[in-house]
């Protein structure tokens, strides 16, 4: 119970600071002429987008990072060895995306980091989030908790890792493609996985890794504020990866990695969607969607942006509850 008030208290804190942050960095961004670039195959439908600023995802980074301070100055919460290599993988993720949206500003295109550049940097994250994961004494189980299946995969448990942190990761950033949709798909992922987290009685720490889920997920309601339809500011990869994988850091942690699929449902049919464009155009020359990631499709056969995001939000919620039902209660 005070866990969940804490959760509730610390959410709260971070939806203010990130309101105040909001309304203080658009300007400035707007003043720095750091806006968003869009790829040539939306400029028609989103021609109104042009110069909206990105980096929005600091609005909730910086809010959470300032509220974790605060309650932890207050002893509200206490930083465990769990919650810091979470911690590490959202900042570091935070940095790569930081970096990639510097670049796209700079150079007043679309082209930030080279997908090389960017795909090593996540691994380099992955990788230092494995050797800390390990360092804990955590074995390389795939866990399912309801079953009580344990399936040791040695060695592969690396790879799975880093596909889990990188996929997760790229997955919101593909679906950052409407006003409030990856924002809103992810505020509702942190609040599902901040539920397991808290009932993941048996991992230490579990409580504060799921008050800084709720924490985060206070931030991205702030940000969701000025990002709504009509957008004020867009999150940008600095906002997306760090949120992609914070969630894949999470789900990893709480043993919860194939519930993190039904979770982020959307997220994975968005990225599925990309992939299977690619193959299909490679093999056929002939494109299967009208355009990818898939909420683009929808646009194009005439839906309006809120319509689709709306959906696309009520289809996370359904997963999420049964997620829950199934992570908690069976």
């Amino acid at each position: 119970m005070i866990s969940l008030l804490k959760c509730f208290l610390g959410m709260l804190i971070s939806f203010i600071f990130a309101l105040i942050i909001g309304f203080l960095l658009i300007p400035k961004l707007k003043k720095l002429n750091a806006k968003q670039t869009l790829s040539i195959y939306l400029e028609e439908r989103h021609n109104e987008k042009k110069g909206t600023p990105t980096l929005g995802g600091l609005i909730f980074i910086l809010s959470s990072i300032i509220t974790l301070i605060i309650m932890s100055l207050f002893g509200k919460i206490t930083f465990t060895y769990n919650l810091a290599i979470v911690l590490i993988t959202f900042v570091g993720y935070a940095f790569i995306g930081f970096l990639d949206d510097y670049l796209i500003i700079k150079r007043h295109d679309n082209q930030g980091l080279t997908e090389k550049q960017k795909l090593l940097l996540q691994i380099l994250v992955a990788v230092i989030f494995f050797a800390l994961f390990l360092l804990a004494g955590n074995e390389p189980l795939i866990w399912i908790h309801t079953l009580n299946v344990k399936i040791n995969i040695g060695f592969l448990y690396g790879f799975f890792i880093m596909f889990v942190l990188v996929a997760s990761s790229n997955a919101v950033n593909l679906t950052d493609g409407l006003d409030g949709l990856a924002g809103g798909l992810s505020f509702i992922a942190l609040i599902t996985f901040g539920i397991l987290a808290n009932y993941t009685s048996w991992l230490s720490g579990n409580e504060t890794i799921g008050i800084f889920l709720f924490i985060l997920a206070g931030g991205v309601l702030g940000f969701l504020y000025f990002n709504s339809h009509p957008a004020k500011i867009f999150m940008g990869d600095t906002g997306s990866l760090a949120l992609g994988a914070t969630l894949g850091a999470t789900s990893i942690v709480t043993r919860h990695e194939l519930l993190l699929v039904l979770v982020g449902i959307v997220f994975v049919i968005e990225t599925l969607s990309c992939l299977i464009q690619r193959v299909y155009y490679k093999r056929t020359k002939k494109r299967l969607f009208k355009m990818t990631p898939i909420h683009h499709s929808f646009e194009k056969s005439g839906w309006k942006e809120e319509d689709i995001v709306r959906l696309f939000w009520i289809v996370a919620i359904i997963a999420s509850l049964i997620a829950v039902s199934f992570g908690v209660f069976l």
